[in-house]
């Protein structure tokens, strides 16, 4: 989609404001927001698909939650996305196949992983914003 803003987010409380921010960037912009979720499928022998369905059910429950409290009444356009695998993959990979203008993220989500961080920054061929 063009003219996108890819938004990161861990359903954390400073994730809330990061979305807030890629709202009022979106209204300046007019653009689209995606949202995007990802997580990591650690599993047992034969539990994958059970475990991988709780997490994307409880996703959609928290997005669903930060979706009243941000995004309803905003007037910006938005979808989620929900991805298995580390967040810097996910979104290279993403900005690669779709039209995404920035990607707003907060400071905390580098925090598990700052090599991965560390390389999405340098590779990322969109601006990137770092909501603290």
């Amino acid at each position: 989609m063009d003219n996108t803003i890819l938004c990161a987010i861990d359903f954390s409380e400073p994730s809330k404001e990061v979305l807030k921010y890629a709202v009022n960037l979106s209204k300046q912009f007019r653009s689209h927001i995606t949202v995007l979720y990802t997580y990591r499928l650690l599993h047992s022998k034969g539990e994958a698909v059970e475990i991988r369905n709780k997490m994307e059910d409880q996703a959609k429950r928290n997005f669903a939650a930060l979706e009243k409290e941000v995004l309803e009444g905003s007037g910006v356009s938005y979808d989620f996305k929900i991805e298995v695998g580390f967040v810097s993959n996910r979104v290279k990979e993403y900005t690669k196949k779709n039209g995404v203008n920035f990607l707003v993220m907060g400071n905390e989500m580098n925090g598990s992983s700052k090599e991965s961080f560390d390389e999405l920054a340098e590779n990322i061929q969109v601006p990137l914003i770092i909501v603290p």
